[in-house]
């Protein structure tokens, strides 16, 4: 029979660089995960940020079992801590590298809100420019500015978008990926189906594609590169991890919590957020009478008296359901590859039975 390469193997036309093509100064738009960081990964996946919840010791031990780290840069307050979270994670991750050439080690990222009404945007572009990270995510607002400051020391940007008129948009900009925050992703989220959003962007865009909304498995990473995503991006699985900044109250929450204890809601943010429902209830108000809040203004995010709404009103996606127990990053990441090794070897298995062609 004839052996071929499936389909969650990459095709180098598709992904990889050459070495000379990888990242260069000025360039102008990445289309495909540069080649290097598929030798830093064991899973193609983001650990999202959350706000109030990832810090530097989540992504730095997200990193080190070989997944991106990731968190939004208000978790990090004031603006002389963020300074030192990036610092921090620059010296850490390179010591790790240099200590284990060998071992993967991702690279990590950083989330802006690049609204127009968020006050320390500049500051933060600032800290960009000193600390280079690889990966730069914004959210909430257009990208072109943070687009032109990384890509002139050849890191990658990568916007989150909830619908296709947002994602054309950021595709202007010239941004490196796109972060399709479909219907059942935690907080802020979509109203799209997964895979339909998939198919409906990759109809004009050919560049990078991470998928987001209730991935929570190893199952759900592999359905996500099968819908033709390149990465996927997960949060709430990692909300549990030991070294995230949620409060044990809000892990248990989330161990005992199903589908039915989400709610979609505009009252917080001014913004389409899904919430754990017995958090609302805990918190003196009644989810039927949530009223919208008017007016979308994340400036707020920087002000520490006026976290209440994120700080003890907590948010989670609809893959919930998956989470059973409290772990740590590298625990989580050990269980999530080898359910996505099973899911592999099952796939190809179906596969080789319909096709009756080998399966590499």
């Amino acid at each position: 029979m004839i052996e071929y390469s499936f389909i969650f193997r990459y095709d180098e036309k598709r992904v990889f660089y050459s070495e000379n093509s990888k990242l260069k100064r000025g360039k102008r738009m990445n289309k495909s995960i540069p080649e290097n960081w598929w030798t830093q990964l064991r899973l193609p996946v983001i650990s999202a940020p959350m706000f109030l919840v990832s810090g530097p010791e989540l992504v730095k031990n997200c990193c080190l079992n070989g997944v991106i780290g990731s968190f939004p840069s208000p978790n990090a307050r004031p603006i002389e801590v963020l300074d030192q979270w990036m610092g921090q994670l620059n010296k850490e991750l390179a010591a790790a590298r240099n200590q284990n050439p060998n071992r993967k080690i991702a690279p990590w990222a950083m989330n802006m809100v690049v609204h127009s009404s968020y006050g320390r945007l500049q500051e933060e572009l600032e800290l960009i420019k000193k600390h280079q990270p690889q990966l730069v995510i914004t959210s909430l607002g257009s990208p072109k500015v943070v687009v032109d400051i990384v890509h002139e020391y050849g890191g990658l940007v990568f916007s989150d978008v909830s619908d296709v008129k947002f994602a054309k948009k950021a595709v202007e900009t010239g941004v490196d990926g796109l972060i399709l925050v479909a219907s059942g992703a935690g907080g802020h989220a979509g109203q799209i189906n997964n895979f339909a959003f998939v198919d409906m962007v990759r109809s004009f865009w050919d560049g990078i594609i991470v998928l987001a909304g209730a991935i929570s498995t190893g199952k759900g990473i592999l359905a996500a590169q099968a819908a033709g995503a390149d990465l996927a991006y997960m949060g709430t699985r990692f909300i549990v991890a030991t070294e995230s900044m949620a409060r044990d109250e809000y892990r248990d929450m989330l161990v005992e919590a199903t589908q039915e204890d989400i709610m979609l809601t505009d009252a917080f943010s001014g913004v389409n957020a899904n919430m754990l429902i017995p958090s609302i209830v805990k918190a003196g108000l009644d989810p039927k009478q949530l009223v919208k809040k008017e007016k979308v203004e994340f400036n707020h995010m920087q002000k520490e008296s006026n976290a209440k709404a994120w700080r003890d009103i907590w948010s989670a996606g609809h893959g919930v359901g998956a989470i059973d127990k409290i772990e740590s990053a590298g625990e989580i990441i050990e269980r999530l590859e080898t359910e996505y090794l099973d899911a592999l070897q099952k796939v190809n298995k179906a596969a080789e039975n319909i096709t009756g062609q080998k399966i590499n």
